[in-house]
């Protein structure tokens, strides 16, 4: 077993980062997760967020996308649709960007959230649905970039975005309470 991990994060565009690294964290749809030589076996879906590995006393940090992440006991393998480094961040731009797209968020604030299987659910209401999904998906990506620039943007809330409210139970599985059955 070695002592190293072999950090290896890939986009589209090809591998973004190649590394031998000590530990590295992670952050999943489940909250962060840590990776140290040795790991267990595991598939994490991630979401947009910072990834911190060290190699020897150094600790880095890089931004990613939502993607997945497979670790061994030697090996942590990113897949990824975004990267980028500190370095490659204009801070100016981004948060013009994050302007933009948190004014096109607001323009939509006033039209239901449709789930695309909702019965009789209008044709602009499922499509403002899912314009809001890459919006929010957007604003993720340039705040995880501002808040590894160091700078990060005031934090949204947006309960149910992603997923909406769960509905509610059907009639028939709904308890019914001893005065309504003697009534």
């Amino acid at each position: 077993m070695s002592d190293k991990i072999a950090l290896e994060i890939v986009t589209p565009r090809g591998r973004a980062l190649a590394a031998s690294v000590d530990e590295v964290t992670a952050p999943s749809v489940q909250g962060e997760f840590g990776v140290l030589p040795g790991h267990l076996p595991l598939l994490a879906a991630l979401r947009t967020g910072i990834v911190t590995y060290r190699e020897g006393h150094e600790t880095k940090r890089v931004a990613v996308g939502p993607g997945f992440a497979e670790a061994g006991p030697d090996r942590l393998v990113i897949l990824t649709d975004e990267y980028t480094d500190r370095d490659r961040i204009d801070p100016v731009v981004v948060r013009k960007d994050l302007a933009e797209v948190q004014a096109q968020l607001q323009k939509l604030e006033g039209v239901p959230i449709v789930a695309p299987e909702a019965r009789g659910a209008e044709a602009a209401q499922v499509d403002a649905r899912a314009q809001r999904e890459v919006l929010v998906a957007r604003e993720n990506w340039l705040a995880a970039q501002l808040e590894l620039y160091g700078d990060p943007p005031f934090a949204t809330q947006r309960p149910y975005e992603e997923f909406g409210p769960s509905p509610p139970p059907p009639e028939e599985e709904v308890p019914q309470s001893s005065s309504d059955e003697q009534s």
